[in-house]
Order: C-alpha cells, then sequence, then structure tokens
C-alpha cells in the first residue's frame, strides 16, 4: 500500500506567487540557450542570428496561447501529459507525445551539462583532447543526482538564489557589452549562402530551444497562486523579459565578435566576447555565470522530468521497472532520467543534442495545437486562428531545420526518426497489453472518446 501511495507526486496548490512563477519560468529558459545557441545560430544563419531569436520569440508567444488557454480552463500541475489526455484520451497520441516532451526535457539537461563543460574549460584554455568536456557534463550530472536524493526544500533554496545570480549576471554581461563595443551596427548583408530562407527557419528553430522553457509555469498549474489569472501573466512577462536579455546578449556578443569567430567559438560564445572587450576577469565571470546558470538548470530540472516521468508512470503511459531497487517510483524515475543524460552527455556533442530536441519538442507543440483545434476549442474558448497560426509556424521552423540537417547531419535525423518509430511501436505493444491510459487521478473525466 505504501508503494501504491509513492505513485502520487506531491503538489502545494497556491505555494507559487506571481514574481516567483516568472522567476521559475526565465531561470528554467535562461540555460545553456543563451549560452551554447547563440554561435549554432550564428553558425547556421550568419549576422542573422539576432533576428533569428526574434523570430523565435514570435512562434513561441503564438505556441504559449494553447497552454494558457488549457490552463486556465483547468489549472493542473499534471503537465503535459495532463494536456494531451484531455485533448487525446486514451489512444497512442497522447503516450507518444507526452514521451517526446519527456525526451526533449532529458535532452535539455544534457545540453546544459555539455554547455557547462565547454565554459568551465575556457578557464584551462579549452579541451584539445575533446574529453574533458562529456566528463565534468557527467559529473555535473552526478552531482545534481547526489543532491536531488537529499531533499526538495534544498533544491528549491538553492535554484532560485542561483536564477537571481544569472540572470544578474547576463543582465550585466549584455549591458557592459554594448557599453563597450566600438558599433552596435551588424552587417545583414554579408551573410552569403547562411543567409538563405532555410537556414534562418533553421536557425529560429534553435532559438525555440531558449524559449520552451515556459512550460515550466503551465506544469506548474495549480501550484500558483490565482492560476486562472496568473499562469497566463507569469508566460507572459518571462518570455518578454527573456526577449530584452537575449537581445542585448546577441548585439554584445555580434558587436565584440566578427562572425567567424563566433562561428568558431559556437560552444562558449560568451566568454569569447568578454574577452576583447573586458579582458580575462570578464571571460572570468561569464564563465562564472555560465556554470551557474547550467548547474541550477540541472539541479531543478532533474527533479521537474523525473516527476514528470512518475507521472506518466501513474498514468499507465509507461511501462515500469524496479529493477531491485528500495524507494518510490519517482527516486526510480530520478535514476532512469539521470542514466539517459549521462549517456545522451557522453556520446553526443552540442549541436546534434540540440537537433534531438527541439525536433522532438516541435512535433510535440503541433500535437499541443492540433488537440486544441480538434478537440478542446469549444470547451476553452479559444480562437482558432492562434492555434493555425502557431501549427504553420512551427512547421516552417522544423522544415527548414530538418533541409539544414539533411544537408549538413542527416544522421541526426535519422536518430530522432528511430527513436520515434521506437517510442511509437513500444507505445502501441505496450497500450494493447495494458488496455489503455488511466486518467490522472484527481483530474475530471471530461476526456474525449476517441474511435
Amino acid at each position: 500500500m505504501a508503494e501504491e501511495q509513492d505513485r502520487t507526486t506531491r503538489y502545494q496548490e497556491g505555494s507559487l506567487s506571481l514574481p516567483g512563477t516568472v522567476m521559475l519560468g526565465t531561470g528554467v529558459m535562461i540555460g545553456a540557450g543563451i549560452f551554447a545557441l547563440t554561435g549554432q545560430m550564428a553558425q547556421m544563419t550568419g549576422a542573422l542570428f539576432p533576428l533569428a531569436f526574434l523570430a523565435a520569440a514570435v512562434i513561441i508567444s503564438f505556441s504559449a496561447y494553447s497552454y494558457i488557454k488549457i490552463s486556465n480552463a483547468d489549472p493542473s500541475a499534471g503537465g503535459i501529459g495532463m494536456y494531451l489526455h484531455k485533448a487525446y484520451g486514451n489512444r497512442l497520441p497522447t503516450a507518444f507525445n507526452a514521451l517526446l516532451m519527456y525526451f526533449s526535457m532529458v535532452i535539455a539537461q544534457s545540453f546544459l551539462a555539455r554547455t557547462f563543460g565547454s565554459y568551465t574549460m575556457q578557464l584551462f584554455g579549452g579541451d584539445d583532447s575533446g574529453r574533458m568536456v562529456p566528463i565534468l557534463g557527467v559529473s555535473l550530472i552526478l552531482a545534481a543526482f547526489l543532491i536531488n536524493l537529499l531533499g526538495n526544500r534544498m533544491i528549491q533554496g538553492a535554484a532560485s538564489v542561483i536564477g537571481i545570480l544569472k540572470i544578474g549576471g547576463i543582465l550585466i554581461f549584455g549591458i557592459v557589452g554594448v557599453w563597450v563595443a566600438d558599433s552596435l551596427s551588424v552587417d545583414f548583408s554579408s551573410t552569403g549562402e547562411a543567409g538563405t530562407v532555410g537556414n534562418f527557419l533553421g536557425a529560429t528553430a534553435l532559438g525555440i530551444l531558449a524559449f520552451k522553457g515556459f512550460t515550466t509555469i503551465t506544469n506548474s498549474g495549480s501550484e500558483v497562486i490565482d492560476p486562472k489569472r496568473n499562469v497566463g501573466r507569469a508566460i507572459v512577462i518571462s518570455i518578454a523579459a527573456c526577449v530584452v536579455i537575449y537581445t542585448l546578449v546577441g548585439f554584445a556578443v555580434a558587436s565584440n565578435l566578427s562572425l567567424a569567430e563566433i562561428i568558431e567559438t559556437r560552444d562558449y560564445s560568451l566568454a569569447a566576447a568578454a574577452r576583447p572587450a573586458l579582458g580575462e576577469y570578464a571571460v572570468w565571470f561569464t564563465v562564472a555565470i555560465a556554470m551557474m546558470a547550467t548547474a541550477g538548470g540541472i539541479l531543478a530540472s532533474i527533479f521537474a522530468v523525473s516527476r514528470m516521468l512518475a507521472m506518466l508512470t501513474e498514468m499507465k503511459l509507461v511501462p515500469h521497472r524496479h529493477f531491485g531497487m528500495p524507494g518510490s517510483i519517482q527516486k526510480h524515475t530520478l535514476v532512469y532520467t539521470v542514466v539517459l543524460g549521462v549517456l545522451l552527455t557522453a556520446f553526443f556533442d552540442l549541436s546534434r543534442i540540440a537537433a534531438l530536441g527541439i525536433v522532438f519538442y516541435l512535433i510535440m507543440d503541433i500535437a499541443i495545437h492540433w488537440g486544441v483545434l480538434r478537440y478542446l476549442r469549444r470547451d476553452i474558448r479559444a480562437n482558432v486562428w492562434v492555434p493555425v497560426t502557431a501549427i504553420v509556424l512551427d512547421l516552417l521552423a522544423l522544415g527548414g531545420f530538418v533541409w539544414v540537417k539533411l544537408n549538413t547531419d542527416p544522421f541526426v535525423l535519422g536518430v530522432a526518426a528511430a527513436t520515434m518509430i521506437a517510442i511509437a511501436i513500444a507505445e502501441q505493444i505496450f497500450l494493447k497489453r495494458t488496455g489503455g491510459i488511466e486518467p490522472p487521478k484527481g483530474a475530471d473525466s471530461q476526456t474525449h472518446d476517441h474511435h
């Protein structure tokens, strides 16, 4: 009986204020995205990369509408799995897309871990061997795992302090970088082949990774004070704050490094941009902020992702095995999440980790909007044109990104496709064997009976 109780993830209703929720959202959003994606986006679309960040913000703004409307209609801490269940009921699309979201979140952890390693090695002149970055990344994930075992209160306190420090530090970097730059002009005409529409859309898709952390707010649901009002407000404020910060940082990097230098230092471009402007002390400052940002992000993220997998287990979306481990279901899902993160960190580089994450996330995001259009729009009083626009924009970004990767790294697309096929087949077999998905505990029964 005790074990059955362990299956239930416990939430504290009304425990998050509006400022606290905004800090949660911005804290997750401002992580590896701004530290590592800047250089990768510049490599993909040249000098247009600051505009690609803005384009990503526009897409995310349309995407956020569906999540806000579902949250407003029925605030829940059940997360994406709950949203998908409301739209698609006890069927494969619910399980498949929920797992895509789970894997995209695990991938985000690996992205944070590799970014931590890349910036840390700048204190030692770089990583010519290519071995220290994954070793440091894996070590960080394991350290975060041990801290997660100690208790939730410690995690929340540490994540809050680190969040304030990293946001303040990045703002200082952006403002000082712009202040000391000789010129803020960016030569948008010298983009060459990198300036094609496909490349720009691909870079925009990467930029979405820097904003998708807003889903952390929707996952908080009923834990937010006055959620029907504050969830939407927190998402809007968080996205707006990140647009300001990313724009500052983008222009600071573009003004202090040439395009070739940004591409060459793509895994640690903020640290490289600090060097010509302010010298070695600025590099140390930037590296320290990056280390705090990535470490804090992983610390908070590992708990949130393992909690999501525990909820999916509770809904009978995924199979569960103890493998002889003691403790609760959530402790087990914490182990599974860490093992997956360690494997990705050890064997995939930053660009491939980002590619997997964006493909999985955009497909899941399209499924959310289609669920709103097809099944929920009357219940949640959604305007049709907004999710339609979100789907079109997601498809454009995904199409551009796939086109770029087909020409530069088709292997990672093969891995993504093979993983999705494996998930679909495994889930179909599992659901047939178990007889379908159980609604989340405490959820209303207003789901749709699809045939």
